[in-house]
């Protein structure tokens, strides 16, 4: 079994700061504040793409697309997912599903959730109904109850091809 299917879970956590614009999932999403980072900062695709690599045993996107590479300086972080995509089919790997939860006290998420999904499905080629995102707050708790950051969880399942 192990061989056939594997599950990954990916976390990333980002600050929100003035200036930016906020992406989640390959989504712009109107608000007055974005996310801080080294790439567009999409907090939840970097944690989909840590539980992409992670399931298939070849490490986090720091070790594939470092930071400190100014090649990745503001960089789509959807065209970091279909690479690391590309990485895991190189290895004999295809991804059957995603679940991805965003924590953000703001903005509302709730209208883009549609979209977010066919963004992921369309850049990695899934049925729309194979992705699953989905937002919380945590009450006021913590940094993301306080509006600080935004963080998220990703899970996906991937099998041999």
């Amino acid at each position: 079994m192990s061989n056939k299917f594997r599950i990954g879970h990916g976390y990333d956590v980002h600050r929100l700061c003035e200036n930016r614009k906020l992406i989640l999932c390959g989504v712009e999403i109107g608000y007055e504040r974005g996310l801080l980072g080294h790439s567009d900062a999409d907090v939840a695709v970097h944690a989909l793409m840590d539980a992409i690599l992670g399931a298939a045993g070849m490490g986090d996107i720091g070790t594939h697309f470092p930071p400190e590479d100014m090649s990745y300086k503001d960089i789509s972080s959807i065209s970091l997912l279909k690479r690391a995509a590309e990485l895991i089919s190189r290895e004999g790997y295809q991804i059957g599903n995603i679940d991805i939860t965003i924590i953000a006290e703001c903005p509302m998420l709730k209208p883009y959730i549609q979209r977010m999904r066919e963004a992921l499905s369309g850049a990695l080629g899934l049925e729309t109904g194979d992705v699953s995102v989905k937002a919380t707050t945590e009450e006021g708790l913590g940094f993301t109850g306080s509006g600080e950051g935004i963080a998220a969880h990703a899970v996906c399942v991937i099998s041999r091809i």
